[in-house]
């Protein structure tokens, strides 16, 4: 019987299911041939759904864990409830559910967390990254405080995004990429 490749999973939302972007344009996708040419054996499953919620990607953790008995899981998730204005208790509780569920099914697990753009106002932005420390605290994950950075925070963010000013274009992948591997690097088996 051969020894299954180790398995990197992501579960996150329209940002990591490549909304927008052609097939193989965005940052998993990249994180997969970059791994590939490193000679890494190790498998991306890439389960983002455009639209998720961390309540969504709650339900639907531990069946992809059961499935894919990754090695190492990145949570990707948490835009979508503050864009609808969900609870950041309930956030924080569906990512530090996910964080314990995957660090005990033997996997690590890194958080990529975002901000809230101002016109949310500060004090919700704070509470918004709060939620993501907290969770990564009390979860022992890795966390990539801000998964946008250098491209939600640039002064002339239209090069970076889509139309619709939410979704990153493809120029913006390989930064977003960049963000991630310092974080990631340290948790590939």
């Amino acid at each position: 019987m051969s020894k299954q490749a180790p398995v990197l999973l992501v579960v996150g939302d329209s940002i990591s299911a490549e909304y927008g972007l052609q097939r193989g344009q965005g940052w998993v996708a990249l994180l997969s041939a970059q791994l590939a040419t490193q000679q890494s054996q190790v498998q991306v499953i890439n389960a983002s759904l455009s639209g998720e919620t961390t309540a969504g990607g709650r339900s639907r953790l531990p069946a992809l864990l059961a499935q894919h008995h990754p090695q190492v899981v990145i949570i990707e998730l948490g835009g979508n409830d503050a864009l609808r204005g969900l609870a950041l208790a309930q956030t924080q509780d569906n990512l530090l559910t996910m964080a314990k569920a995957a660090k005990g099914s033997g996997a690590k697990v890194l958080l990529l967390g975002m901000q809230m753009p101002p016109n949310y106002g500060a004090d919700y932005a704070q509470q918004f990254a709060a939620v993501y420390a907290q969770a990564a605290r009390q979860g022992q994950a890795r966390l990539m405080p801000f998964f946008l950075k250098g491209v939600g925070d640039d002064a002339d963010p239209l090069k970076w995004f889509q139309a619709d000013r939410i979704h990153p274009n493809a120029a913006a992948q390989p930064q977003l990429l960049k963000n991630v591997w310092p974080e990631l690097k340290p948790l590939l088996p």
